[in-house]
């Protein structure tokens, strides 16, 4: 009997110290599996921290991670150079891709980049790297795809609808003051260089275009709607110039151009219907930048 009683004794000892292991390795696992996540990129799954806290970007996305509110502890130079992005990149420093020993220093936990970005074999040994091709997603697509990256699917998606909510409402108050065929044309000045944008290239275009379905001028869309820009002569600008346009000038670059009697004599600029914006504040189309762009295109268009 007594036999019969330690024989049960040690089962259960037995049972409930494999009860217990199995409760802590359980434990453990959840403990460091919740640390990171997986991401389907475009080159595969991609294993990202859960929540990043230090993030080097090496393209235009700084805007959409600020938006999100993710920590940004290195950008590139287009991006620090956006005085909309001051507060968000206040603690980040300046890097560039060709530089990989200063990347190395900021110690991040996850890279972004693009597809065309240099040093991608050295990058992945720092720290997960995500590149995207750009114009492979759409604007707002663009937007959710960074915040599934950083855990933050659900915030990026209730933007992007409500942003395409909201611009689209003021595409419709738009057109029924300016005129439903009214054309819109989207320049730059970039070196020594004029460009003409289609409805993908930023600088206000998919918001213009795309969200508010405002008319591109027919040669535009011959000439910039496929490859998505065009570069044009000071003296065929007028060609391509709609009945608005929207100016985004370069600083530092040359815009002589405008003080020229061939530039004077185009229909949108002798009505006074170019709206000249800076182009360091309309490159990009990430979800901060198009917030500002949606904000100066309803006070241009109906002052408010």
């Amino acid at each position: 009997m007594k036999k019969i009683v330690l024989g049960i004794l040690v089962i259960l000892t037995l049972a409930l110290a494999a009860c217990g292991t199995s409760d802590s390795d359980k434990a453990n696992s959840k403990s460091e599996g919740s640390k990171t996540i997986t991401y389907q990129s475009e080159n595969g799954a991609i294993k990202v921290p859960k929540n990043p806290k230090r993030v080097v970007v090496l393209t235009g996305y700084a805007g959409d991670l600020i938006q999100l509110g993710v920590p940004i502890v290195g950008a590139d130079s287009y991006s620090m150079d956006n005085p909309n992005f001051k507060e968000g990149l206040k603690d980040a420093k300046l890097i560039s891709e060709e530089n990989v020993e200063d990347i190395i220093a900021l110690k991040p936990d996850l890279i972004i980049g693009a597809s065309t970005s240099k040093n991608q074999d050295k990058l992945k040994k720092i720290a997960p790297l995500v590149t995207f091709t750009y114009g492979k997603n759409d604007y707002l697509q663009q937007h959710i795809e960074i915040g599934k990256t950083v855990n933050k699917e659900k915030e990026a998606t209730d933007w992007a609808n409500d942003f395409e909510k909201r611009a689209e409402e003021a595409g419709k108050e738009i057109k029924d003051k300016i005129g439903a065929d009214t054309t819109i044309s989207v320049a730059e000045n970039f070196d020594k260089q004029l460009y003409v944008f289609g409805d993908n290239w930023g600088r206000g275009t998919e918001i213009l275009y795309q969200a508010m379905g405002l008319k591109m001028p027919q040669t535009v869309k011959d000439a910039a709607l496929k490859a998505g820009y065009y570069a044009v002569s000071p003296e065929e600008l007028g060609k391509y110039t709609g009945d608005y346009m929207v100016l985004s000038k370069t600083k530092g670059q040359d815009a002589s151009f405008m003080d020229t009697a061939t530039y004077k004599e185009i229909p949108a600029v002798k009505n006074n219907r170019v709206l000249q914006v800076k182009a360091n504040e309309f490159y990009f189309n990430d979800a901060l930048t198009l917030e500002f762009q949606l904000k100066t295109f309803k006070n241009y268009f109906l002052g408010k």
